[in-house]
């Protein structure tokens, strides 16, 4: 009875979940949100707005970087996942073999 009542209780947290359907995104973050979070975590480290190229170029690159690495999760997938080594290893080995399974 249990086992119905925690299978129960994860459909309804994830539909009152505000990320429902939508539970990984791309984390969107631009250079200018990098200077920023640099500037308040080192204030004596300030950045000038007019900072030489090569640290424009750097903090771009992190920028870019970061896109293509990092995501947002909802808190309850990443619960289940964190929960769940055996579903963690499901979502891997399906994203792996992403659009073999039609050939």
């Amino acid at each position: 009875m249990g086992d119905v009542l925690d299978e129960a209780y994860g459909i309804v947290e994830c539909k009152e979940c505000p990320w429902y359907k939508s539970c990984v995104m791309p984390m969107r973050f631009t250079a200018e949100d990098i200077r920023r979070q640099l500037a308040s975590s080192t204030p004596e480290a300030d950045i000038p707005q007019q900072a030489d190229l090569g640290i424009q170029n750097l903090i771009s690159s992190m920028a870019t970087a970061a896109q293509n690495s990092l995501l947002e999760g909802c808190p309850v997938f990443i619960g289940r996942l964190r929960s769940d080594s055996e579903l963690a290893q499901r979502v891997k080995k399906m994203m792996q073999n992403w659009g073999q399974e039609k050939e």
